[in-house]
Parts: C-alpha cells; sequence; structure tokens
C-alpha cells in the first residue's frame, strides 16, 4: 500500500503502526507518530491499523540547545 511519512510517499507492506516502526527501524524511546493529525500512542501502535493513503508524521526527539 501507499501511504505518505513526513510528506513522502512510501509504499510499504506494513500492517500495523509496529510493523511499520520495524520497517522505518525506528528507536524504542524519543518517537512520536501521528496519523492524520492524531497522535498514535506506543501502547496502541501494535493494533492500529493502517489504511493506504494514510498521512503519516514522525517526530524524533533530538538533544541541544
Amino acid at each position: 500500500m501507499k501511504i505518505k511519512i513526513n510528506n513522502k510517499e512510501v509504499e510499504t507492506q506494513a500492517v500495523t503502526v509496529a510493523d511499520l516502526a520495524k520497517e522505518q527501524k525506528l528507536p524504542e524511546k524519543g518517537v512520536a507518530l501521528a496519523i492524520s493529525n492524531e497522535m498514535v500512542p506506543r501502547t496502541e501502535w501494535e493494533n492500529r491499523q493502517l489504511k493506504d493513503g494514510d498521512d503519516i508524521v514522525i517526530l524524533k526527539a533530538f538533544c541541544g540547545g
């Protein structure tokens, strides 16, 4: 299916957000994810199904000042 990640169209085989996180090699901590501007808590990643055309934003925490 085709989805958008941070405004870039991506082809994925992932079925859930957790699958997508593994596919994208996201770190275990310091990552937030939203689908259609709705934050998806990490506790829901295993059960949250992806749909063709989903617009996903992935934010990674970083240190600095």
